[in-house]
């Protein structure tokens, strides 16, 4: 039972293969591969601006304590002016403070930087992959449908084509059909000529009936013949023709017999 169901798996996935080859263009494949490849380079562009947009917010931020420090610095300098250096030493306390936060801001933006470098590089290179392969693929879909169109033109001059294909089958359908009419029409004429088959209309004739008709209208032929020979020939003429008739009228009594016999 397990090698049935793997043979019918096999099976089944070869049949959707077959199909899903039959039913995939090429040029549609290569349009969806190029969709992603724009996406995927959108996607890059937007962590490129991400990064440059932390960097940007960093570099405020620097700005504003640097401003921030040197104001404490110049707070710090005139307490000390005034004696008041207590809150020079505060001064100057606050300000350290706020330049270890600048310090730890300069290695995040050296980061981000250092990213930004690296996103802005493979977004650079990623372009230029998606505009070749734009280019390639531009190619390949114009070679593909000059070969298609040249794929059919010759099958429709060689007649292998589907549609050329389905027209020589019913021209064959055809010239088949007609021929077994013509050897259908030839048989019954032949059966009916022979007796084998009975004409319901009464209008066959047998052999024998066919000879008679023959015979009768040769003499009609002769007898008018005779007429006229007597006509031209005058009063001898009459005898002739008797004699014609009496001809006549034995060859139809000996046929008679032949019937009987």
């Amino acid at each position: 039972m397990s090698g049935v169901m793997k043979r019918m798996g096999m099976i089944f996935r070869a049949k959707a293969n077959k199909a899903l080859d039959r039913a995939e263009d090429p040029r549609e494949t290569l349009d969806y591969s190029y969709q992603k490849q724009l996406e995927l380079l959108q996607k890059v562009r937007r962590g490129v601006a991400d990064v440059a947009t932390s960097r940007k917010r960093l570099e405020l931020q620097m700005n504003q304590l640097q401003g921030q420090s040197a104001k404490l610095e110049d707070q710090g300098r005139k307490a000390l002016a005034l004696g008041r250096e207590d809150l020079a030493r505060e001064a100057l306390s606050r300000r350290a403070a706020l330049q270890q936060q600048v310090t730890d801001l300069e290695t995040q933006h050296q980061t981000l930087q250092g990213e930004e470098e690296k996103l802005t590089l493979a977004s650079q290179r990623l372009q230029a992959k998606v505009d070749a392969f734009r280019t390639r693929k531009e190619t390949i879909k114009a070679t593909y449908t000059a070969a298609q169109a040249q794929t059919r033109i010759g099958e429709a001059f060689s007649g292998i084509s589907e549609e050329m294909g389905d027209v020589g089958m019913a021209i064959q359908r055809a010239e088949d059909k007609t021929a077994q009419l013509q050897a259908r029409a030839g048989a019954i004429d032949e059966l009916l000529a022979s007796g084998a088959l009975d004409d319901q209309s009464g209008m066959a004739k047998d052999d024998i009936a066919a000879e008679l008709d023959r015979i009768s209208g040769g003499t009609d032929v002769e007898l008018e013949l005779q007429r006229m020979k007597a006509e031209l020939a005058g009063g001898g003429s009459q005898q002739a023709i008797e004699g014609g008739q009496q001809n006549q009228s034995q060859q139809s009594q000996g046929q008679h017999k032949f019937d009987k016999q």
